[in-house]
């Protein structure tokens, strides 16, 4: 309990950190992912090139860890932030392609699944490098699977 007050005061307390987007800044983003429909964890990186103000553009690469086979994710979201102060709250809409392949080393197990992203996901700062990112992602493409992102976000 006391460990989890004391990040809640750091995370509090750091807030002012990270700048707010303005138009050419660029953010890398590491993340980890958790499918809520099919437990399927994943890692990956992203960057956001903020391109108008408000605006960003993030291309990412996920590698997913499915129970059998292997699967992997690249995603092109943009991003409309509705806050530009201390906790940075965005909504988010793009095109994702999902490669799978269910049985490896058979034949004609392969498959490619294109569809469109939607969520909603926020970026708190920690300190002035460092910022914590989260997202809710719904991805309609294959089992139409929502999907929770977390990481961290580090300014250029």
């Amino acid at each position: 309990m006391k460990k989890a007050l004391l990040l809640l005061l750091v995370v509090f307390g750091a807030m002012g950190g990270l700048k707010a987007q303005d138009q050419g800044d660029v953010r890398i983003h590491v993340l980890g992912q958790y499918g809520l429909k099919f437990d399927d964890a994943g890692i990956g990186a992203g960057v956001e090139y903020f391109f108008a103000e408000k605006f960003g553009l993030m291309p990412s690469y996920t590698q997913i860890f499915p129970e059998v086979g292997n699967s992997s994710n690249f995603s092109t979201d943009l991003r409309y932030y509705l806050s530009t102060g201390k906790s940075q709250v965005y909504l988010m809409a793009g095109y994702s392609l999902t490669f799978e392949n269910t049985q490896p080393g058979t034949a004609g197990t392969k498959r490619q699944l294109s569809g469109a992203n939607m969520g909603v996901g926020a970026v708190i700062p920690l300190t002035e490098w460092v910022g914590l990112s989260t997202e809710f992602k719904f991805q309609s493409q294959g089992f139409a699977q929502t999907y929770f992102r977390f990481g961290l976000a580090f300014p250029l």
